[in-house]
């Protein structure tokens, strides 16, 4: 399987510099690159790793190209530069491009001999429903929609145009997603939010947990991406919402009642509590934890690793780890390190007036 640089360039834009007529066979890292390859790399701060690689063509911006054609010992048909004022994006549409027309997906519609559709289930006939797949009494498939392998959509619920399942996923009932979705294996939308009321044992020795049912559901934007093994959990009361755009990573909580602004971005592990709210085009880096009925302003960036026990109403980037303890001690601490710096510049003033 290949294309020629010129055809790649014609259907994504940029500058060709070189050797514009190459086919190439294959993406691959720039390290790993030989000249059937075509590699990218995104910032003047890999000059060097520039230098040594092989890849027969480059997208690389403007300012590394005399550096990409430069490099020693180019084949027999040249080196050749895709220059792009941003090489990542251009990478990121290049791999959809790839994808599509060099290693197309099977386009199989309709529904497999040993999937089971209730009666009243809609399902359109562009939509393809896999092996052991479920739709549900009164459920939805759009035009387009692909429902994986041994994948359940339950009752009411709703799945967009071009939306795609991935094996064993479980939409739950009431619960609906949007066009052009992704929702990778092994994730579950629907499933009840932690929600206990403590209740006094009759013999007194202390208190049980009494469920309390979740009357909400899920509703999800479109073009959204959920990785692997996440849990969205259905609201109590009213829904759990992920609005346009949003990309969850693998193995992610999303707690009941929660918002998630449009095109915001989390990696993998991040735990969110129920009823909190997150706005738009934020970040929270892997193992993040945003405490329950918290706010997080628009263009809020939380590092890996951090837990969020406040709410952030100013964008910007948050960081901030802090090892446990007993309760009373680390509330001690923590009040006494948020005054740390006014603590530190005291102590600065104290020292210029004694010297």
């Amino acid at each position: 399987m290949s294309a020629t640089l010129r055809t790649l360039h014609a259907a994504l834009g940029g500058v060709l510099h070189g050797a514009a007529d190459r086919v190439v066979h294959r993406i691959a890292p720039l390290a790993e690159a030989t000249e059937d390859a075509l590699a990218f790399v995104a910032h003047p701060r890999y000059r060097g790793a520039v230098a040594h690689s092989r890849a027969g063509v480059i997208l690389a911006p403007p300012d590394l190209v005399a550096d990409v054609m430069a490099r020693p010992d180019p084949p027999e048909s040249g080196w050749a530069c895709w220059a792009s004022p941003d090489p990542y994006l251009t990478f990121a549409h290049l791999t959809q491009w790839w994808r599509r027309h060099v290693q197309p997906r099977p386009e199989s519609s309709g529904v497999h001999p040993t999937a089971y559709l209730a009666p009243d289930a809609e399902v359109h006939p562009s939509a393809s429903v896999g092996p052991m797949a479920v739709v549900e009494s009164g459920a939805v498939v759009r035009a387009e929609a692909h429902i994986g392998a041994h994948a359940v959509v339950q009752a009411r619920a709703s799945v967009g145009e071009g939306t795609r399942l991935g094996p064993g996923v479980v939409l739950g009932y009431d619960c609906r997603i949007g066009a052009r979705g992704i929702v990778h294996g092994g994730t579950v939308i629907g499933a009840d939010g932690f929600g206990f009321a403590p209740a006094p044992l009759p013999d007194g020795s202390g208190k049980a947990w009494v469920k309390i049912e979740q009357l909400g559901a899920v509703r999800i934007g479109d073009d959204v991406e959920i990785g692997a093994n996440c849990c969205i959990d259905r609201g109590a009361l009213g829904d759990t919402v992920l609005e346009d755009g949003v990309k969850l990573d693998n193995l992610i909580q999303i707690g009941h009642n929660v918002r998630v602004g449009r095109h915001t971005a989390m990696a993998g592990c991040v735990g969110i509590a129920g009823s909190a709210r997150i706005g738009a085009h934020c970040t929270l880096g892997g193992g993040a934890i945003v405490l329950g009925h918290l706010e997080l302003a628009d263009h809020v960036h939380i590092s890996a690793a951090s837990v969020v026990m406040r709410s952030i109403l100013q964008p910007g980037h948050y960081s901030g780890v802090f090892p446990i303890d007993d309760n009373r001690a680390w509330e001690k601490n923590a009040a006494t390190l948020r005054q740390l710096h006014g603590l530190r510049e005291r102590l600065r003033a104290l020292e210029r007036r004694l010297t």
